[in-house]
């Protein structure tokens, strides 16, 4: 089912994807080569802000609102990443969609990743933006906020008002919040032998104040074929961006720093295969 979406000053079409159990909602701005857009925690494709209707100038961007997110209702199951990432797998098999680029930001670039590890064959190049692949890439203080988290702490924030909008039922919060504290409190250690085989190319992003410490991007670039004398050997498939004076929300902040050099990447020629 899809139909026309609200105005943003372009060709936008919505719609909800029967997968997995799940009415899965998503938006569809642009033309051209396929981008999948996974948004953070707590948020909905609006709260991407900026970033989707300035990467739709140039392509075709599929953004999605995960389980119990926004537009798309929960169901009786946990959420992991593995359910995350099957889930947007099936989505691109029901818009018929053979490889896409993929774009996700916090718990979204953590799925993406899941998804280019799980479903290789759909993932043309990833954008891995404040994710991490194990609990040590994550400050213990991040934690430990997590645990303390009530749903009156996100109360008056963007995050609430916009799930408050836009949820098939708003009073379910307390049961999201509940599902999203014990995914980013499940001990999360994925082997460095699955991330070296990825065949996507992959661009690794943090702000320097970032949720996710820097010494762990720098671990996932070196598994991603990063770490390097280009000079010598070349210039490696995986790139890895740090912003300056950029914490983790603030990264939202940043669409005119960050989207000319995704464009950059995405627009390369493929690297040729071994």
């Amino acid at each position: 089912m899809a139909h026309g979406a609200r105005g943003t000053g372009g060709d936008v079409t919505s719609g909800y994807a029967p997968v997995n159990g799940l009415q899965m909602y998503y938006e569809i701005h642009g033309a051209g080569q396929p981008l999948v857009v996974l948004p953070g925690a707590y948020m909905t494709i609006e709260l991407m802000g900026e970033y989707i209707p300035t990467l739709a100038r140039t392509r075709q961007v599929i953004a999605v609102e995960l389980q119990g997110h926004g537009h798309t209702a929960d169901i009786d199951r946990p959420i992991t990443y593995e359910s995350l990432a099957d889930d947007t797998a099936a989505l691109l098999r029901h818009l018929g969609i053979e490889q896409a680029d993929v774009f996700g930001y916090s718990m979204g670039g953590t799925a993406a990743l899941r998804v280019a590890m799980r479903h290789p064959a759909l993932v043309r190049k990833l954008v891995f933006v404040s994710g991490s692949f194990n609990t040590g890439g994550l400050y213990p203080e991040l934690l430990a906020t997590v645990e303390q988290m009530t749903p009156d702490w996100l109360e008056g924030t963007p995050m609430r008002e916009a799930y408050n909008r836009t949820a098939p039922n708003p009073e379910a919060f307390p049961t999201l919040m509940a599902k999203v504290k014990q995914l980013n409190l499940a001990p999360q250690d994925w082997p460095a032998e699955e991330i070296q085989v990825i065949s996507a190319p992959t661009m690794i992003v943090i702000g320097d104040s970032d949720g996710t410490r820097p010494e762990h991007a720098v671990e996932l670039f070196r598994l991603r074929g990063g770490g390097v004398f280009g000079d010598i050997v070349g210039l490696p498939a995986a790139q890895l961006v740090v912003l300056p004076g950029t914490s983790h929300l603030g990264i939202l902040d940043r669409v005119g720093w960050l989207v000319p050099m995704i464009e950059a990447f995405l627009d390369a020629p493929m690297p040729e295969q071994a």
